[in-house]
Formats: structure tokens, sequence, C-alpha cells
């Protein structure tokens, strides 16, 4: 049976369905990713162009000479990456985005190189279930 996974940005303008398994699933620490996501690292899941379809138009942002983003221009919801130069053929899917993302462990960590040498601690730190004070 051929899994399906969908996913959207938050205001739900911009939807994607990918069918059949992906090519990876990987955390990227990458200065331009937690540039672009305002995060310390993003969940990228990786599918070839012709297993995923989108529903809405994005923005799309050429954040190198070979790499595009793309974005929802009404929320800001950044949604999928391609570089046809390292990655051709894939559309690299930001993996928060994903309806359900539970199923889908990542399967790697890339350009640890550029880790915020804090995330090496971020275990060590206090759990909440909620925001503090709101439970």
């Amino acid at each position: 049976m051929t899994q399906t996974r969908t996913g959207a940005c938050h205001c739900g303008a911009i939807r994607y369905t990918a069918t059949g398994e992906p090519q990876h699933h990987a955390l990227c620490h990458c200065t331009d990713c937690r540039r672009w996501s305002g995060a310390p690292m993003v969940g990228w899941i990786a599918f070839t162009e012709d297993q995923v379809t989108v529903t809405g138009t994005p923005a799309t942002y050429a954040s190198s000479a070979d790499a595009t983003r793309q974005f929802c221009a009404t929320c800001g919801t950044g949604l999928f990456y391609r570089n046809p130069v390292y990655l051709p053929g894939i559309v690299d899917i930001q993996s928060g985005t994903l309806d359900d993302y539970t199923g889908n462990p990542p399967g790697a960590q890339i350009m640890v190189k550029d880790r915020v040498a804090w995330m090496d601690e971020v275990d060590a730190l206090p759990r909440f279930a909620t925001y503090p004070g709101m439970d």
C-alpha cells in the first residue's frame, strides 16, 4: 500500500500531498535554514517532484544562485526547497508542516558544522507540557 502524506501552511491557503516513500528526512543546521525559518534547525523530508502535488500558489524566493525556497505569501510559512544542481528532481518539504509528522522520524542531521553550540545541551533543559504557568 502506497503511503500518502499531506500538509499545509499555517493558514491553509497552500496544501500539498506527497505519495510514496521519501528520499530522506533530515534535520538541517545550516545558517541559511536557520535564517529562513527563524529556528535553530529545520526538518526536511524529500520527495521526487512527481510524488508531490501542491494546491495553491506558493511565493518563490531565490535564496542562492542555485536554490529556491517557497512559502505562503499570506501567512509566511516556509514550505518547499529546490536545488536542481545539488538535489536534481527533488522537492524538500519542511517536515513541520506535515499534518501528521509523528510517523516520519528524521534519519539524519545535516550541516552539523553550522549547528548552534547550545543545541548540544537542549535535552538538559526543563520540560513543560504546556506554556509554563498555563497548566
